[in-house]
C-alpha cells in the first residue's frame, strides 16, 4: 500500500488511516481473509492502530515507533510481535517493550522480541529480521509452525 501523506501528521494519523481502508479494500477484494499486518517504524504504528479490524490475526511490528499512550485496547485478542534493536537510534525500544506491557495488559498476546543488531534501518543482520519476519507471519497465518 501507499500512504497519502508523508508522515504521521498529527491526530489525523492518516497513516493508520490508510492501512485501515486497504483492509476494507482487501476485505471486498477477496472476503474475510485472515491478514497479519507487518509494518516498520511508522508503518509498525499504522499497522498496530489498524489492528482492531476483524481479518486482522495479528502483528509484526519492526523497529516501530511507539509514542507513550499508544491506545492498546482494540489489540485484545490479538498476536503482536515487537522485534527492536535496543541499540536503535531513531525509534525507542524501551517505548516499544512498554507499548508490549500495556498491550498484555490489555488482553493482546504480546511479545518484545530484542534483535541483536541492525539499528533502525534493519540493514545489519537484514537475513535475520527477514527470517524472524518470515516465520512469525506463515505461524500466524497457519502455513508455518506456531509463532512465539
Amino acid at each position: 500500500m501507499r500512504y497519502r501523506h508523508r508522515g504521521w501528521n498529527g491526530d489525523r494519523a492518516d497513516a493508520a488511516r490508510d492501512a485501515e481502508r486497504a483492509l476494507a479494500e482487501l476485505e471486498r477484494l477477496a472476503g474475510p481473509v485472515p491478514v497479519v499486518l507487518v509494518g516498520h517504524s511508522m508503518g509498525g504504528r499504522a499497522a498496530l492502530r489498524a489492528a482492531g479490524h476483524p481479518q486482522v490475526r495479528g502483528v509484526v511490528a519492526l523497529a516501530p515507533w511507539c509514542p507513550p499512550g499508544e491506545p492498546v485496547t482494540h489489540l485484545a485478542g490479538r498476536a503482536v510481535f515487537l522485534l527492536h534493536d535496543e541499540a536503535d537510534g531513531v525509534t525507542d525500544a524501551r517505548a516499544t517493550w512498554d507499548l508490549a506491557r500495556r498491550a498484555t495488559a490489555a488482553g493482546a498476546e504480546a511479545h518484545s522480541l530484542p534483535m541483536p543488531r541492525g539499528g533502525h534501518g534493519m540493514l545489519r543482520g537484514a537475513a535475520v529480521w527477514h527470517r524472524t519476519t518470515a516465520a512469525l507471519t506463515a505461524g500466524l497465518l497457519g502455513t508455518g509452525p506456531p509463532p512465539g
